[in-house]
């Protein structure tokens, strides 16, 4: 590893860490670490345009870690070199490939106060590097992203690119429920005390790594913030599109699997405390969470959710047996129904566990054997009834199983937690 020249002071002074009781005034530092494989030719150009870009204005102290990932050409001579003429740049070789394993490495190294990550080929505008790393510095988030698919972004890639990203994005929403709009785009930064503790959970060491890690900080109650970036696709890329897809989709399944056992629990994460008002003298406002909005929100949720199955049956039922045309239908709706209740109709759960998903499976499951039996007594009693008189069969008792889901969701799954029962 190169050495690393003496970083000189930054002129801003910030506040690291949220919690405002402890007001040690510091100066921050920043990594941004470079993964390449195989970039003699583009890594020269990289780093000219971003050490200048950092040397002309960006107020934090800052260093660049180039790290080779088993280059087979003269990358890591390359690198070297450039260590050697440009101040504050570092280099890291490994001896395996995988981008995750290049950022778990030297993101675990660093001994900056925010780590950041960005592709070599610079496809991201250097104008929201700034915006990306404010809010880790000054506390107010625990990782940052840009996003090429959040309000005000602007692109120019191929379609073929473009469609895979919005699709695979939209899964990691519908099957995780994830806030964050785009898991994959190289440009995302992260407070140290904070990535420590993560990348001792993240599993993944290649593509996989950037999806796992955001899906754990969530679920652990992490502040991810999201920048509108400015990209420009380089068509020169190393990425095998079809292997990586297959890759997410097994990693989606492993994290959902750790969600419910619970192993996606991080310990020793910094702790955000509880939203409060600044003014002394704020009246505040009571979260809805009574029985009056729980059905209201329910309900509302349950009528999309019905429209949609029914809808989704009828298309299917054109193609397969009435029982597996109901069981897709609604699995594909209980994916939006479930987190949809979770976020807006039983509030006081905040957030995800092993417990509350096992048993939403349960209610799932009972939810199915009223709306599959009712189909099976239909045809029971009819050996051959239309089509419409199975959906309108499918719709009762897609009313009858909405109650019931209801009495369990409220009175099991999203109990409310005892001491707060004894408080009220």
């Amino acid at each position: 590893m190169s050495a690393v020249p003496q970083l000189g002071p930054a002129t801003t002074q910030i506040e690291i860490g949220a919690d405002r009781a402890q007001r040690a005034s510091r100066t921050a530092t920043v990594d941004v670490v470079i993964p390449v494989y195989n970039e003699e030719r583009s890594l020269p150009g990289c780093l000219e345009v971003l050490s200048g870009y950092l040397g002309e204005g960006f107020p934090f102290s800052w260093s660049i870690t180039v790290v080779d990932n088993a280059s087979t050409d003269s990358t890591l001579d390359v690198a070297h070199g450039l260590a050697r003429k440009i101040p504050n740049v570092r280099v890291l070789h490994l001896d395996r490939k995988g981008r995750g394993l290049a950022l778990r490495t030297a993101w675990g190294y660093s001994d900056a106060d925010v780590v950041v990550y960005m592709d070599v080929d610079l496809s991201t505008g250097l104008d929201a590097l700034l915006p990306l790393v404010a809010p880790l510095v000054n506390g107010h988030s625990d990782l940052a992203i840009g996003s090429r698919l959040a309000p005000g972004a602007r692109t120019v890639r191929g379609g073929k690119r473009e469609m895979i990203s919005r699709g695979y994005n939209k899964m990691i929403r519908w099957t995780h429920g994830a806030r964050f709009t785009d898991a994959q785009c190289g440009f995302k930064a992260a407070r140290t005390d904070v990535i420590r503790p993560l990348l001792r959970q993240v599993r993944d060491d290649s593509w996989f790594f950037d999806t796992e890690l955001l899906l754990l900080a969530e679920h652990n109650g992490l502040r991810v913030h999201e920048v509108p970036v400015d990209w420009v696709e380089d068509v020169d890329t190393r990425v095998n599109v079809v292997r990586t897809a297959t890759d997410d989709i097994a990693g989606l399944v492993r994290v959902a699997r750790a969600k419910i056992t619970g192993a996606a629990r991080v310990p020793g994460l910094p702790q955000r405390p509880e939203p409060r008002a600044a003014h002394p003298q704020a009246v505040l406002a009571k979260r809805e969470n009574g029985l009056l909005w729980q059905l209201v929100s329910f309900g509302a949720i349950g009528l999309v959710s019905t429209v949609l199955t029914s809808v989704l049956y009828a298309i299917l039922r054109g193609w397969w047996p009435p029982l597996l045309a109901n069981l897709v239908a609604l699995t594909v709706t209980t994916v939006w129904n479930t987190e949809a209740n979770r976020r807006y109709t039983f509030l006081q759960q905040r957030g995800s566990s092993g417990r509350v998903h096992a048993q939403g499976l349960i209610v799932f499951a009972l939810y199915y054997v009223v709306t599959s039996g009712a189909l099976l007594g239909l045809h029971a009693y009819s050996a051959d009834p239309s089509r419409w008189l199975e959906v309108l069969v499918l719709v009762l008792s897609s009313v009858v199983g909405t109650a019931l889901r209801f009495v369990l969701l409220r009175s099991w799954v999203f109990a409310a937690p005892t001491e707060e029962k004894e408080m009220s």
